[in-house]
């Protein structure tokens, strides 16, 4: 072969070459490009997943806190009502207490049998 043959070939080459490391250069640029756009994604999800906890949070604790203060409120009205009729609590405690009593027994017979 001459060097006039190989001339074109060499250009075709070369054009390929070039070609490549064009398209190379474009997907570099690309993957760079996703890999900032996921990023920022991922910091967005991050932030609204913090927000998103904060907000539980505080609403949790107005829960817990509106149950607290419920709580102290049924433990005052139990105890206004046991100091007012002593007899009438004590017998009531003994008739729940005997028929708690008497439905755990009843569940455990029937297992012995």
């Amino acid at each position: 072969m001459t060097d006039n043959a190989l001339n074109p070939a060499i250009k075709e080459a070369k054009k390929a070459s070039s070609s490549a490391s064009s398209a190379l250069e474009h997907a570099e640029r690309s993957f760079d490009e996703a890999k900032i756009s996921l990023t920022e994604a991922a910091k967005r999800v991050e932030q609204s997943l913090l927000d998103g906890f904060d907000t539980l949070r505080a609403q949790s604790r107005t829960y817990s806190d509106t149950a607290g203060q419920q709580l102290e409120e049924a433990q005052r009205y139990v105890s206004e009502r046991v100091k007012e009729r002593p007899i009438t609590a004590t017998l009531a405690g003994l008739g729940v207490g005997l028929l708690i009593g008497l439905l755990l027994a009843g569940g455990s017979r029937s297992h012995n049998k």
